[in-house]
């Protein structure tokens, strides 16, 4: 504040006190509510973000769907495709070569092996897509303020429609080896929820992994084939292992309970005839409920923890 004086000077007095003065960054912070820009929200108002963008993350998935082949003469065709051929390979090499498909009846391995290539490729879709979640889309999640959980999620959304589109040649393959509609086929319904549960929260701790270490979508390929031969895809884990005496039978049980085994055991006992309860390890529902929610939940948590990191540097 100023003042002329009578020799024609200007004489400065002192401001008044801001009421601000002395208040930290912290403090004028809270007292104009203001809050940090991308600042990590509470668990549950993460929950609610995330359905208030629930019609993107659908529209997301199905526009990534729709892109996925677009340049393909087949186009959409090659979702079935794929899997298809993959099947058959293995049907030559383990089947054939290897006869892998001792133990388990003529006309039950076709339909096995194919079940078995179909959902484990759910599961390796998720996880692969999930590493390049946020990695892949820097300049989605740097230009606009949302969620970054809905990336993940979205595209293991897109990997269960593209699934369910693949059943449609699955229930084909399955009818013509001789097994027919029943009510265990609905047994299909929440074996595929839960394992899509389970592949979600996988595809959010690779989300987080991936958005710091690229590198990691080059070493995955190797780690979900390692865990394909795991898994018996294209044998019978118990039937297999009941041959060497030498291992240890907790081993069974161990690759019994992997969760893809357990998924892809599910959905070959609701919709094969002869894939009995014998081939199926002990409760196992409660496993592929337990592996869903230890999965789901520890996944979500573990991307919410970093949610203000994704996108910086």
């Amino acid at each position: 504040m100023s003042e002329t004086t009578q020799d024609g000077g200007v004489a400065v007095s002192a401001a008044p006190p801001s009421p601000d003065d002395g208040l930290s960054p912290a403090q004028l912070a809270e007292k104009y509510g203001l809050s940090v820009s991308g600042a990590r929200p509470g668990l549950l108002a993460y929950v609610k973000q995330l359905w208030g963008r629930r019609h993107f993350i659908v529209a997301f998935s199905q526009a990534k769907l729709t892109a996925q082949y677009s340049q393909a003469k087949l186009g959409q065709l090659w979702q079935v495709v794929t899997p298809l051929l993959n099947a058959a390979v293995y049907f030559f090499i383990f089947g054939v070569l290897l006869d892998a498909k001792r133990g388990i009846p003529e006309h039950v391995y076709v339909p096995f092996l194919v079940t078995g290539v179909f959902v484990f490729t759910f599961t390796q879709s998720s996880v692969m897509s999930g590493v390049r979640s946020i990695s892949g889309n820097l300049g989605l999640v740097r230009a606009l303020h949302f969620p970054r959980a809905s990336l993940p999620i979205s595209f293991s959304l897109q990997q269960l429609q593209q699934l369910l589109f693949s059943m449609i040649v699955l229930v084909a393959i399955v009818m013509g080896f001789g097994s027919y509609p029943t009510w265990s086929w609905l047994l299909v319904l929440p074996a595929l929820a839960l394992q899509f549960v389970f592949n979600t929260g996988l595809a959010l701790i690779f989300a987080r992994l991936g958005s710091k270490t690229p590198d990691l979508a080059q070493l995955m390929p190797f780690v979900m084939r390692t865990w394909m031969y795991a898994s018996g895809v294209m044998f019978s884990i118990p039937v297999m292992l009941a041959r060497n005496d030498r291992l240890p039978h907790w081993l069974s049980d161990v690759l019994q309970w992997n969760p893809a085994a357990i998924y892809m055991d599910l959905v070959r006992f609701a919709l094969i005839d002869d894939y009995t309860r014998e081939y199926l390890p002990a409760h196992v529902w409660a496993i592929a409920l337990g592996w869903a929610l230890v999965a789901g939940v520890a996944g979500f948590v573990y991307f919410w923890k970093s949610e203000e990191r994704y996108g910086r540097g």
